[in-house]
């Protein structure tokens, strides 16, 4: 599913969209709690874990202010699996029509490439994921996109820091940045959500 105006009010919701590797069911709700908290409400669970479809159906239900997307998603299977546990919307990592097609909720997909930009554009996407952006090219690959793909803007994710953060929102085709440096590990295995709680709201102000 494209239906790019429901993806957008997701993508504009804050500056930054965690990108979060869930394995312990039980951080689920104090870590989404945290993030809302801190002004962070789109929340990208990436399918990495065993845990992770759980951990969406749990977020989904219990967590005031949260809109739950799905990250890493693969296969049209895991789209569905993911949009039934209770995901609003899709993250992939790269392009892939059979998803574009059969995605039951609004779709990011991820490009890396003029030729990947374009295939999103033609399938309707006017929202993408620039993946991974600092390995790829950064700020300096989105200028020169800009100029021929005014239409197609961009959520960069991959490499993406507080520090460099603000260079990506200046420029005009980026919506949002993805990252994960709002969500430690550290402090999630340590059970530090004020500490995580902080960095939101630090995230949540951040602009070009």
């Amino acid at each position: 599913m494209t239906d790019p105006a429901a993806l957008e009010r997701i993508l504009r919701l804050a500056p930054v969209i965690p990108v979060l590797v869930v394995e312990d069911l039980a951080a689920a709700l104090p870590l989404a709690r945290a993030l809302v908290a801190g002004g962070l409400p789109s929340l990208e669970i990436t399918l990495r874990t065993p845990a992770a479809l759980e951990v969406i159906r749990v977020i989904a239900a219990d967590v005031e202010g949260a809109v739950v997307g799905a990250g890493t998603v693969i296969s049209p299977a895991q789209a569905e699996a993911a949009a039934k546990a209770g995901a609003q919307f899709l993250v992939s990592p790269g392009f892939s029509k059979a998803i574009s097609e059969r995605a039951p909720v609004p779709l990011l997909p991820g490009v890396s490439t003029a030729t990947e930009a374009m295939m999103a554009l033609d399938a309707g996407h006017v929202f993408a994921k620039l993946f991974p952006a600092e390995q790829v090219g950064g700020v300096p690959l989105l200028k020169a996109l800009g100029a021929p793909l005014p239409q197609l803007k961009f959520c960069p994710t991959g490499g993406v820091s507080l520090a460099n953060a603000p260079s990506y929102l200046a420029l005009p085709n980026v919506v949002c940045v993805g990252g994960s440096w709002v969500a430690p590990a550290e402090a999630v295995q340590a059970g530090d959500f004020a500490r995580i709680t902080e960095l939101a709201r630090a995230a949540a102000q951040l602009k070009g």
